[in-house]
């Protein structure tokens, strides 16, 4: 896949397809009144189904001045100063591009792009609409029309490093992936809202001294011991904060409490072995944290909509 930045981009993963300009109305546009219930207002919204992230190690190139639908945030991780030309808004404008700096195009803006260094650089793409329901009914954040101010150059490390991480998780991959990368997309928007969110935009109550970092120090302590029993007690000092104040804090920004996340993780590991059929369930049970085999059936239904046996015959 050629990209605009370059033949040699490297591109790690497409989290959630964006929308296409429909040509056909759907029986939705048709139908003469608005619906009473609709699945979407209730489905809470994945974080990782929100954004676009590539990363790009291209050779010097230039990208034609163009309108995106999509918000746009280019994220530099180069060591190295490098030298950009960019065309925003009618404007031009050539400065030295640092690491841990980033530009955010809001949608709707003209921008090109002129590189006359190698770049090292992460492209988070990010579709309007769902950004707006994903702030409205997960952070309680109302964004107005513009959504993200116009910054043409910002630094900022701990959204870099958000960023990074979401990177590394899709490098990686492996174990309990798929809880993880959410929880990490969800770190870097809640981190995006908080930076760049319209400063018309209602008051975000989340403590900005928590970085990126902690919340990936707290999940690694997750991963490294779900097969133990935890408490929140425990997970709380592993953040150094206190358990009441970390609980909230926690819940606000990965979506679920401290024991709802484990829980999830624990099923998100019990499903990958319930792959060799010939584990017993309660091997599995213990393996995973769990108490016995009934509270590992019950939470797995809870999880999964369906018990580890109906699982298992489905693999």
């Amino acid at each position: 896949m050629k990209s605009l930045f370059g033949s040699n981009s490297l591109f790690f993963g497409n989290l959630g397809s964006l929308p296409y300009t429909r040509t056909m109305p759907t029986y939705q546009d048709i139908y003469p009144s608005e619906p009473e219930i609709r699945s979407d207002d209730q489905v809470r919204p994945r974080a990782a189904d929100l954004l676009t992230l590539e990363y790009f190690e291209a050779e010097p190139a230039t990208m034609p001045a163009q309108v995106y639908d999509q918000h746009h945030i280019l994220i530099n991780l180069r060591e190295e100063p490098t030298q950009v030309d960019n065309w925003r808004g009618g404007e031009h404008r050539h400065f030295t591009f640092r690491k841990n700096e980033i530009v955010v195009t809001p949608a709707g803006l003209e921008s090109g792009w002129r590189w006359h260094e190698k770049s090292k650089v992460i492209v988070i793409t990010l579709d309007p609409q769902r950004l707006e329901a994903f702030t409205t009914s997960e952070l309680g954040v109302l964004l107005s029309d513009q959504q993200l101010r116009d910054m043409p150059q910002f630094e900022d490390a701990d959204l870099t490093s958000a960023a990074v991480l979401v990177l590394e998780a899709l490098r990686l991959g492996g174990a309990g992936s798929d809880v993880m990368f959410e929880s990490l997309a969800r770190v870097f928007l809640v981190k995006l809202v908080q930076a760049y969110g319209d400063e018309r935009s209602e008051e975000i109550a989340f403590s900005k001294s928590f970085t990126a970092r902690h919340y990936k120090r707290v999940l690694d302590y997750i991963a490294a011991s779900f097969g133990q029993p935890i408490t929140i007690e425990d997970i709380a000092k592993e953040a150094g904060i206190s358990a009441s104040h970390f609980s909230r804090l926690f819940k606000q920004v990965i979506g679920d409490t401290p024991y709802q996340f484990l829980m999830r993780y624990r099923v998100e590991r019990a499903s990958e072995m319930l792959s060799d059929a010939t584990r017993p369930l309660i091997d599995i049970a213990l393996a995973c944290g769990f108490s016995d085999q009934p509270h590992f059936t019950r939470t797995f239904k809870q999880v999964r909509g369906e018990t580890p046996n109906a699982w298992r015959k489905r693999q």
